[in-house]
């Protein structure tokens, strides 16, 4: 799959935008049609001997689901440091749901050689990036190894489904307004935030990223549903969660609590210790001079 240039993403998603009193409040209805929306764009994406990143969160789970149910041929990749939440949690969802799953266990010998190939690719300290790069680079280079060359990603689901922190800011005291633009906002933004980052990462290694949550049908369903169903004072991407656990995936799995990639690997724990044993009190000072040293 190819990346757009940003300001044509940012154009694309602008001509999306749904009006905030036209939104779909049918719940069953919007559930049918999101449903339909993301098989169609799992299966538009599919080829056989494909990969997933696997983390065990419900966006890489459902995707990993429906792939199975299509009989398409598919691994699963995750990667993490030791006792990683993420490794744990994809083998006990790979075993349940018998998805064949490779990991990889690496030490901080070997995240220091992967931090410094994700900061070179980059070019940037950002410390979210090269956290949530390095989890992309590693996993990619697994896929690779097996010839894998096309792997699916979870990406874009946060947005679409009010999955961060700030959108329960946004949301504050049940202001489902402020809660939709915040997803619109986030999904024009997440070029620059995520899109490239993965992109740039994943040809580097040569491999083809996969993003169904982002095909242009799967955006508008979800971006036309009233965001009362996506959000509550607990519970963040409530309908794809729903959808999960109607698909027929376990309860558990459906209903994780979000990780983010760079805490569920502990990749940012490796990047605190990687600086401190260079000499830095901040992780960006420590990425910093991996960029200058490379300039």
């Amino acid at each position: 799959m190819q990346l757009i240039e940003e300001n044509k993403w940012k154009s694309l998603i602008e001509s999306l935008k749904t009006d905030f009193n036209n939104l779909e409040t049918n719940k069953e209805r919007a559930k049918r049609i999101l449903k339909e929306r993301i098989i169609e764009a799992v299966k538009k994406n599919a080829v056989d001997n494909c990969g997933v990143l696997f983390s065990g969160g419900v966006d890489s789970t459902l995707i990993a689901f429906i792939l199975k149910k299509i009989n398409i041929k598919f691994t699963c990749y995750s990667v993490g440091l030791e006792n990683a939440q993420d490794l744990q949690f994809a083998e006990k969802v790979a075993s349940a749901l018998s998805f064949d799953l490779k990991t990889k266990v690496i030490t901080l010998e070997e995240f220091e050689q992967i931090v410094k190939k994700v900061v070179k690719i980059l070019n940037e300290p950002d410390v979210t990036k090269v956290g949530v790069g390095s989890v992309v680079y590693a996993a990619s280079l697994l896929a690779k190894k097996d010839k894998v060359n096309v792997l699916f990603s979870g990406l874009g689901s946060e947005e679409l489904f009010a999955g961060y922190e700030r959108h329960l800011v946004a949301f504050g005291n049940n202001n489902f307004e402020a809660l939709h633009k915040e997803c619109w906002d986030g999904l024009i933004n997440m070029w620059k935030r995520d899109l490239d980052r993965d992109f740039r990462i994943t040809k580097n290694v040569g491999v083809d990223v996969r993003a169904p949550f982002l095909d242009v049908d799967v955006i508008k369903t979800a971006m036309s549903i009233h965001p009362v169903y996506k959000i509550d004072k607990s519970i963040k991407k409530i309908i794809v969660r729903e959808i999960a656990e109607d698909f027929g995936i376990p309860k558990e799995f459906s209903w994780r609590p979000k990780k983010a990639a760079q805490y569920g690997s502990k990749f940012i724990i490796g990047i605190d210790k990687l600086a401190k044993n260079k000499g830095f009190k901040l992780k960006r000072d420590y990425l910093q001079n991996l960029v200058d040293v490379q300039l």
